[in-house]
């Protein structure tokens, strides 16, 4: 760090009285203590390099004296050619005070030309040896004059005290001019200690510069405002020492070392900043309920801090630097960049570490950095404008890499709580018994919406982040549902809450799944395709169970006596009704699907008491029961397609069997035999042996239309298509042998 504004000025530059604003009182250089200035590490270079030179100049002065006292004498110093060479590494007090030590002893070795006491005098006030001094040499020519600093109003310490820096600067440039044609011409050696105390107090009030620019940027960006005069004064200090040391000297001199004060300003702004963005994360951060400070708050403060900053050195501080050249704007925002870049990733750090609260944290921290520090209009001001060069990545690639990494993993186990927590909702549903909806003339439940806005939030939310993670989150929210609807399937049929109001609207909630997820992310949720239509099956299997166990008993009175005098039929008709009401609240494809079903199952299931009767019909009761069949098989034929049943082919079983029991015509038999045949592939010769059993018509004839039926079946089996495999009908018919049916075959 550069050394503080408290200065130790130089014998022949300060004056008698200090600033009232000094913060602490200054000490006076002397011979005998060491200055109490602390200075930057860059000062070490330059004082080795001067300790070196008086080394030189002390062995030089060691052989004169030698000569002139011979060997032996007592009081031949010690010669100091050789430090020690851990010297260079002590305090910067300890070095000052040995490099007094070796110029002492120069002195004395060459004689004592001059005496320095430790209350040497500053400015006017030097001592009369020193003046002798200074007679001397300007009257030999041997020196250029001394840098009158009685003739000034103030000396350089007060001067950068009162920031009057690039006067300061003229002021020791002067005497830089002075102490090199001193180190010259060497008239130095004629007052080694004045020529070093004067060379230390121009590095120290060089760095006692450097120390002011660090302190005007720091009050740059601070509550009271911006000091345009100051920040002028620094850039024409900056550009004056810049022009007087224009590049390094060959030789090496540490008087005319360029400074290189456009570098420490850029690192001043670069601490500033720093400063500035780790403070503002200190600063009112809103506890959370784990007593750790509330990320989102400590980046709303950060942005805040950073944006007001930024407006400020862009609308007064780069018009204070812009007429010397000064890219403020630049640095600045750069400096900014860096600062908030190294605080992201102290954040990062700490999210990742909260395992409870590791995804919202680490959305907040990729949010903020992709989609507010991230957009152009962050500053908040259209004439802010970034710098041509684009800024470094806010994070390093594999610093985002690894939090997308830790986001998804923690995203993964707060989707599937997310489900979790709908399953219980319907849950909670169900134990208040509360009825679905109509909506659009459809059962509708909350369920659909609940799913569609958790994959939709988290789809948007990483979407706005990156494409990458929008990509991940759709295959987590797709894997995870995958597993949500078997559950809540299984979960759900062993409730009490199942009934055909709630059976359709949660298949017309998988069929909602599946079409808009599936049009609205193509290529992600094909994997949802099987565990929706295994659960939309398993509510279509459950709504015939249903209708089966209510209607199942009512079969029971057809093709009876009793039937034959009573509409038996009407009741379970108008189980089926009911349903078919019911499901034209449920989308077509799968409503039409169940009708289907049951619009099967009822033929089939009266086909069973037609050819397994309990009671055998002779005569004119059997008569009857062809003319009540064909009746019962037009009111079926029309309730279903009064309810929308598109199975017709269903229609023609029941009449053709009427038909068999009917017919007194042998010949006619064997045509309504053929339609049976021709029209249901999958009658069976047990089958068309049950019916021929209820005919009862005799050895020869059974046998001829048993062996026409094999024709026909063997014929209709050969000639099989998709079609017709899919109409399933008598397949389904267990026909037990009975005795008639075994005299028939006979």
């Amino acid at each position: 760090m550069p050394s503080p504004r408290t200065l130790t000025p130089a014998p022949e530059l300060c004056s008698q009285k200090e600033p009232a604003e000094r913060q602490t009182p200054k000490r006076r250089v002397s011979s005998g203590d060491a200055p109490s200035t602390q200075h930057d590490d860059t000062a070490w270079p330059r004082l080795g390099t001067l300790f070196r030179s008086f080394s030189r100049a002390n062995q030089q002065g060691r052989g004169s004296a030698d000569r002139q006292k011979g060997p032996g004498s007592a009081d031949s110093p010690q010669s100091p050619g050789s430090p020690d060479s851990g010297l260079f590494h002590r305090r910067s007090s300890k070095l000052l005070r040995s490099i007094r030590r070796n110029l002492a002893e120069v002195v004395t070795a060459n004689g004592p030309q001059t005496s320095t006491k430790s209350g040497a005098a500053c400015g006017p006030n030097v001592s009369s040896k020193g003046k002798d001094l200074v007679r001397r040499q300007m009257s030999t020519g041997s020196a250029p004059a001394e840098l009158k600093t009685e003739a000034e109003d103030k000396s350089v310490a007060d001067l950068i005290t009162e920031r009057q820096l690039l006067a300061a600067f003229e002021q020791l440039r002067d005497l830089e001019t002075q102490l090199v044609a001193m180190k010259t011409n060497r008239s130095y050696e004629q007052d080694l200690t004045s020529y070093a105390r004067r060379a230390m107090d121009m590095c120290l009030h060089y760095d006692g510069l450097a120390a002011e620019i660090d302190a005007i940027v720091r009050e740059t960006l601070g509550p009271d405002g911006v000091d345009a005069d100051a920040l002028a004064e620094v850039a024409r200090v900056v550009c004056a020492e810049e022009n007087a040391h224009p590049e390094s000297p060959t030789d090496g001199d540490f008087l005319r070392t360029p400074r290189h004060w456009r570098q420490h300003w850029e690192r001043a702004v670069e601490r500033n900043a720093q400063e500035r963005v780790q403070g503002a994360s200190a600063q009112e951060a809103a506890p959370d309920g784990e007593g750790s400070p509330d990320l989102a708050h400590q980046l709303a403060e950060l942005g805040s801090l950073v944006r007001r900053d930024l407006q400020k050195v862009r609308r007064e501080v780069q018009p204070a630097y812009e007429a010397f050249g000064f890219p403020a704007w630049e640095v600045y925002l750069r400096a900014f960049h860096s600062a908030v870049a190294q605080r992201l990733q102290e954040l990062a750090h700490q999210a990742r570490a909260h395992q409870s609260r590791g995804c919202e944290q680490l959305y907040v921290l990729l949010d903020w950095a992709a989609n507010v520090y991230g957009s152009p209009d962050f500053l908040g001001a259209p004439d802010l404008s970034l710098p041509a060069e684009p800024l470094p990545p806010l994070l390093a690639p594999d610093m985002w890499a690894q939090l997308e990494d830790d986001y998804t993993n923690f995203l993964e186990t707060k989707i599937a709580s997310c489900f979790d927590n709908i399953l219980q909702l319907e849950q909670s549903r169900w134990a208040e018994a509360e009825a679905p909806e109509l909506l659009q003339g459809h059962y509708h439940v909350p369920l659909s919406p609940d799913i569609h806005m958790l994959v939709a939030e988290h789809v948007k939310a990483a979407g706005a982040i990156s494409a990458k993670l929008e990509a991940t989150t759709l295959r987590l929210c797709a894997r995870a549902l995958s597993l949500f609807v078997p559950r809540f399937e299984k979960t759900f049929l062993e409730s009490e809450a199942v009934s055909v109001p709630h059976l359709g609207a949660y298949i017309n909630t998988c069929e909602e799944l599946r079409s808009n997820l599936l049009t609205r992310y193509p290529g992600t949720f094909e994997e949802l395709e099987k565990p929706l239509a295994s659960t939309i099956s398993s509510f279509q299997k459950r709504l015939l169970q249903d209708l089966q166990k209510n209607v199942q008993p009512l079969f029971k009175v057809l093709c009876t006596k009793t039937w034959l005098t009573q509409d038996a039929l009407q009741p379970l008709m108008d189980k089926v009704v009911t349903l078919g009401r019911q499901l034209e609240h449920v989308v077509p494809p799968w409503a039409q699907e169940v009708l289907h079903e049951v619009h099967r199952y009822v033929v089939r299931e009266y086909l069973v008491q037609a050819l397994r009767p309990r009671e055998r019909f002779r005569g004119t009761e059997r008569v009857m029961s062809s003319q009540k069949m064909s009746l019962d098989a037009q009111a079926i034929g029309e309730t279903f397609q009064g309810l929308g049943s598109e199975a017709s082919w269903l229609d023609q079983a029941i009449l053709c069997v009427s038909d068999i029991l009917g017919e007194t015509d042998k010949a006619s038999i064997q045509r309504h035999l053929e339609t049976l045949i021709r029209s249901y592939h999958d009658v069976r010769r047990e089958h068309v042996l049950a019916l021929l059993a209820l005919r009862r018509l005799g050895r020869r004839c059974n046998q001829r239309l048993l062996q026409h039926a094999r024709d026909l079946l063997r014929a209709a089996k050969a000639g099989d298509s998709g079609a017709a495999e899919s109409r399933v009908l008598f397949a389904e018919i267990e026909v037990p042998t009975s005795v008639d049916v075994l005299i028939t075959c006979i």
